[in-house]
């Protein structure tokens, strides 16, 4: 009789497999472009659904599960360094680690302005933006003015962005930072309701059309502001209310700086995480560099990964920058499958479900993947777009209490992603309810 019972419980799952299968392979949506998919039990180590998962595939915002596993191995969970700095004699010279948080419009740390306030000494910022390039490797030029492409620094302040926002109500937008309000300009429009910002493709000049009628909504816009050294330090001294002396000698780097700790690392991942932000992704690989080595590189940082962390991937990362923007960045499911199996190995479940999005419920898919009513979410995963490409990995939990690890990428397909979206809603919808 056990042995009945278990032959008819195998075939039982081998059915239900099957029927997962199909609902991939027999898909009319999915037939229309380039689909990789791997779905794994990690408790059996058994491979439900394999298809294309040795194929490269560009993965878009899928790259931030590289970059999170990175951070979190390098830097940990805990207050992550946001200042590098000496002191000789009666100065105190200081640069960047690439911290994004420095007072961040949502994070809101300002411990390195409260550091140098404090300081009796004279103040010296060492010019090190020459080692970090604005854009990444592959961006495109006309991103300039999206949020999504918010410039990367190597000691970013305000989160590189001029943040437009008026609440509910209100009839007048806040500038911040203020400084910006001066390099504003209005321009009236007809026949539009609402605001919208831009700025000059070469010159921190902003300008924004002026509804035709009074707009007492909210919003919140936030737009990039060309970096440069000369503007954080002023920045600085501003809000320090203490001279900052911009200096160029690089000597200093060479030396075994000091480090000023700020915000912490948890906040960092989770907001990178769940509203895959590129900004704060592009700098948490700086300051991955910088903690390896005093040197900011992006290139430094992803070599180190995958020769230290990510040898033992069963294809290597074709890997360019933090945030996968970049449409250079290839990578196959069945290493993504093989890095959420890192993660679960490496990060407590409980913070899992804290960084990454939850279906239905929070982050990129707040909006989809949602869960029976009254259930916790099932979907816990790291959403990727792209032109051209959607994506989705991450873990799926099924009604019998099991964690299966997943991964999807969608290239090429001519179509609206809400396509794809609710094709790979029912298809996962599916698993959870049947496996």
């Amino acid at each position: 009789m056990k042995r009945l019972l278990l032959a008819l419980a195998v075939l039982a799952s081998s059915c239900t497999v099957q029927k997962i299968n199909k609902s991939f392979t027999k898909s009319d949506v999915f037939d229309k472009g380039h689909l990789g998919f791997m779905l794994l039990d990690p408790d059996k180590d058994k491979v439900l659904v394999d298809i294309n998962s040795d194929k490269y595939f560009i993965p878009a915002s899928n790259t931030k599960l590289f970059t999170f596993y990175t951070s979190y191995t390098v830097l940990g969970d805990e207050l992550v360094n946001g200042l590098n700095y000496l002191e000789r004699g009666d100065s105190l010279i200081f640069w960047g680690t690439g911290d994004p948080s420095l007072l961040h419009p949502d994070l809101k740390n300002d411990v390195v302005i409260e550091f140098l306030k404090k300081s009796d000494k004279k103040l010296f910022m060492v010019d090190t933006f020459d080692q970090v390039d604005a854009f990444g490797p592959g961006w495109s030029w006309d991103w300039y003015n999206a949020y999504y492409a918010t410039e990367r620094s190597s000691m970013p302040i305000y989160g590189n962005v001029v943040r437009f926002k008026q609440e509910d109500g209100e009839s007048k937008f806040s500038v911040i930072p203020d400084k910006f309000i001066s390099k504003l300009e209005g321009k009236a429009t007809e026949n539009w309701n609402g605001y919208r910002f831009r700025r000059d493709h070469l010159k921190n000049e902003f300008t924004f059309q002026i509804p035709t009628e009074a707009y007492t909504k909210e919003f919140e816009t936030d737009i990039p502001f060309i970096t440069s050294a000369e503007l954080t330090a002023q920045f600085l001294s501003e809000e320090s209310g203490k001279e900052i002396n911009l200096i160029k000698n690089s000597s200093y780097l060479e030396l075994d700086p000091k480090k000023l700790q700020t915000a912490p690392a948890d906040s960092i991942y989770a907001q990178m995480m769940k509203i895959s932000d590129n900004f704060l992704a592009e700098q948490l690989m700086l300051l991955v560099s910088d903690q390896l080595n005093n040197k900011l590189s992006t290139r430094d940082a992803i070599a180190y990964a995958k020769e230290n962390l990510l040898k033992d991937l069963p294809d290597e990362p074709i890997w360019y920058d933090g945030s996968g923007l970049s449409s250079r960045n290839m990578f196959t499911p069945r290493s993504i499958i093989a890095l959420l199996g890192k993660i679960r190995a490496e990060v407590p479940l409980e913070k899992i479900k804290a960084y990454f999005p939850a279906g239905g419920e929070s982050g990129t898919i707040r909006s989809w993947y949602p869960a029976d009513e009254g259930q916790e979410p099932y979907i816990y995963a790291k959403t990727g777009t792209l032109s051209m490409t959607n994506a989705l990995s991450g873990y799926l939990i099924t009604k019998s209490g099991k964690i299966l690890h997943f991964s999807c990428i969608f290239n090429n397909y001519a179509i609206p992603s809400s396509e794809l979206k609710t094709e790979l809603q029912q298809a996962l919808y599916q698993i959870h309810d049947s496996y």
